[in-house]
């Protein structure tokens, strides 16, 4: 570790000054930046930023250059409030000058009708901004954390700092800029003029807010049913989690593998999967309407489709993500507070309800949580199995896509969903308060975990061995779709769909990947394998911000960290749609437009399992190493990131698998060269290729489960030191080396 202070300040400079000159300052169109690198001294489209401003009349640019210069005044004072003040005014200078040409100078000129009026038409123009101006950028917001550190805040120290107002920027411009653009138009009326009786009579009316199934009517709004089914799956999915999760750890061996390849079996399939599958069940032409007319003359009906149908769907859907929360927060209860309460003569039951369940409070609020912003976000499964019962998502999807087109119904019904969410939210932070549930310290814990009480272990197996049950029976008519010839009417057994969707064939050039569904998959792998790890590691990163450090506006930093959770995906690619196709952010038709929505869509699950995860560690590791001289940043890694480890999985894995399977927040997005693994599937459903469509899905599916098998493998166990369970296996001693 170097001993000079101002290292880091210099680094950044520097590489604020190499993204002048160094890399293409706009985005380049229909090709990467980095094949016109040879070209950055040369026209107005590749040459970088400082040769836009000297030789191609960008005047505007030399701002943020100015920017780091006045920050390079900083380098020869040493730290104290002087060199605070330097830092501070070269980079707001700088970061606050290229915004505002950004926004106010665009592809035609001049971006509002006022500078036109004001300054007469420029000559000059500008895209929006490429690999340079975002390196630029993104050194000048570092340097500005760098000058707030200096000044005092946040205990001085340059890391959090700089993760903060890092974090809060990238929050800003990918979740907070798109969806305050989009939810804009729900308070313009058809002129365009504010009106905020435009925004009641999109929303207040009876279609919304009806309590007619409670008074004797037909049914209730669509506002009614979202947060009777939020709530309904919230609390199913936290219940079934929770048991899955203590029957994974505390049950006996023989379950714990075949649980959890049943647990991940939901999330690892495209959401219209689960929906097929239980209409084949359930349908009206399903086998057990059939079964009931043949063996009791029972007429068939449509009793599945519905706010029921619609909950045993997102049960399926949502559990996994439950349990994954769930487990990691199970492995953290120190067995010796169990054992401290069994030699206070307290048997295994008291036990369970009075130490071992108030610890996993933490994790059964933040899954709940997730479980009721899912639930309301979902779109997939009301679409299929809701029949007549309405959600806001479903609502939001149809007044954007349908014949309707009302932008701003969507945008009024999207902020309906935004309350509800900031609601929950705040019982939520309520519920835990200022608590503790530290059960992870530096001190060793060799204890062995209590056995689970049998009237527990009973209720357990009673709930979740037929739920494992009828998980296989739904994954094994799915899978079998893709092996009969046409489902329902020839059941003859062939591989024609694989061929049709992944043939490979020896050409006059070598390998052939002769498949259609070829493109869409690498095209799938490659962007969710660049948004998972990023994903993974920005929502560990901003729950360890919530968990050790207090600043100014946590509470809002935390909920605009989960708010694209609360926004439904078809809201959130149409936000991206209105946001990033103009400068001076224009990503429309990229690939990089996918996979900022991957990563700020599934962030907030990192967020919460981390949260969860950092409540059960003791600070005193934190300080421990600090008391050594380690600094912030060599703490998080080598002391607390190992100790995340079941957190970091499931970050990993719900990113990369919802990346590989989401539909909704990227349908927008796609483009016939960024064809997505989901469109394709919609496509041939839509054409009535049921066989290829279902073929595609088993492939997917196996994709997902050889890539959570590496992620586990890779990532490994947390070693707390501890023996292992007297259930089901010989207890085995670990060494408390690995603690920390």
């Amino acid at each position: 570790m170097s001993r000079n202070p101002n290292v880091a300040i210099r680094l950044w400079i520097a590489t604020g000054l190499l993204a002048y000159v160094a890399l293409p300052w706009y985005a380049i169109q229909d090709t990467a930046w980095y094949s016109v690198m040879g070209q950055i001294f040369a026209g107005p489209e590749t040459a970088n930023g400082f040769v836009q401003a000297v030789l191609h009349g960008r005047k505007w640019l030399l701002i943020g250059m100015a920017g780091l210069v006045i920050a390079m005044i900083a380098i020869g004072q040493p730290p104290g409030r002087q060199q605070a003040r330097w830092l501070i005014a070269g980079g707001l200078i700088g970061s606050v000058g290229l915004l505002a040409s950004g926004f106010t100078i665009g592809a035609r000129g001049w971006s509002f009708d006022l500078f036109n009026r004001q300054f007469g038409e420029l000559a000059v123009q500008q895209f929006g901004m490429g690999a340079g101006a975002s390196l630029a950028l993104l050194s000048l917001i570092v340097l500005t954390a760098f000058g707030v550190a200096r000044h005092g805040g946040f205990k001085g120290d340059l890391f959090v700092a700089a993760s903060v107002l890092g974090c809060s920027a990238l929050l800003l411009l990918f979740i907070g800029f798109p969806v305050i653009k989009a939810m804009y138009g729900a308070v313009l009326n058809e002129e365009g003029q504010w009106s905020l009786a435009a925004l009641y009579a999109r929303i207040g009316n009876d279609r919304v807010w009806s309590l007619g199934c409670v008074s004797g009517g037909v049914r209730c709004g669509v506002a009614w049913n979202t947060l009777a089914l939020g709530l309904l799956t919230a609390a199913g999915t936290t219940i079934l989690g929770t048991m899955m999760a203590l029957m994974a750890e505390r049950g006996t061996v023989r379950w714990k593998k075949p649980l959890q390849v049943l647990a991940f079996l939901p999330i690892i399939t495209p959401p219209f999967v689960v929906g097929l599958g239980l209409i084949l069940l359930f349908g009206r032409a399903g086998i057990v309407n059939q079964f009931l007319e043949y063996a009791f003359g029972v007429a068939p009906t449509r009793w599945f489709y519905g706010m029921f149908g619609v909950w045993i769907a997102q049960m399926f859907a949502f559990t996994p993500i439950a349990f994954m929360i769930m487990r990691g927060v199970v492995q953290g209860v120190a067995p010796s507070l169990e054992e401290a309460a069994q030699t206070l003569r307290a048997d295994r039951r008291k036990t369970f309800f009075t130490v071992t369940l108030p610890l996993l409070k933490p994790g059964l609020a933040n899954a709940f949580l997730v479980g009721f912003i899912e639930s309301m976000a979902d779109f997939g499964n009301p679409i299929v199995v809701g029949g007549q019962f309405g959600v806001l998502s479903t609502e939001i999807f149809f007044a954007i896509v349908g014949a309707q087109y009302d932008q701003g119904r969507a945008a009024a019904l999207a902020w309906v969903l935004t309350l509800f969410a900031l609601v929950v939210f705040a019982l939520q932070r309520g519920l835990l308060g200022k608590q503790s549930y530290t059960t992870v310290s530096g001190k060793g814990d060799a204890g062995i975990a209590m056995a689970l009480p049998d009237g527990v272990r009973r209720t357990l197996y009673a709930v979740t061995v037929p739920w494992m049950a009828f998980t296989a029976v739904v994954y094994v008519f799915a899978f079998l779709g893709g092996f009969v010839q046409i489902w329902g009417r020839d059941w003859t057994l062939t591989f024609a769909h694989f061929r049709t969707a992944f043939s490979v064939e020896w050409g006059q050039f070598g390998l052939v990947w002769a498949g259609t569904a070829w493109n869409s998959f690498f095209t799938t792998v490659k962007l969710a394998a660049i948004a998972s790890p990023v994903t993974a590691l920005l929502g560990l990163l901003i729950a360890w911000l919530l968990a050790r450090t207090e600043f100014k506006g946590q509470g809002f930093f935390e909920f605009a960290a989960l708010l694209a959770f609360a926004i439904p995906g078809t809201v959130l690619g149409v936000s991206y749609i209105l946001a990033f196709n103009v400068p001076p952010f224009e990503l429309t038709g990229t690939g990089l437009i996918i996979v900022l929505c991957f990563m700020f869509r599934n962030l907030p699950v990192g967020v919460r399992a981390g949260t969860a995860a950092f409540r059960q560690l003791d600070k005193s590791l934190d300080e421990a190493s600090l008391m050594l001289r380690a600094s912030t940043a060599q703490t998080l890694f080598k002391v607390v990131l190992p100790l995340l480890k079941p957190a970091l999985v499931a970050a990993l894995v719900y990113s990369f698998v919802r990346a590989m399977t989401t539909v909704s927040a990227v349908i927008f997005l796609v483009t016939a060269e960024n064809e997505l693994a989901t469109t394709y599937i919609i496509g041939r459903v839509g054409n009535g290729d049921y066989g290829v469509a279902l073929a595609y899905c088993t492939v997917l599916m196996i994709l997902m489960s050889l890539a959570i098998a590496l992620i586990q493998l890779v990532v490994g166990e947390r070693r707390l030191g501890r023996r292992g369970s007297s259930q089901g296996s010989t207890p085995t001693v670990k060494t408390n080396q690995g603690t920390t």
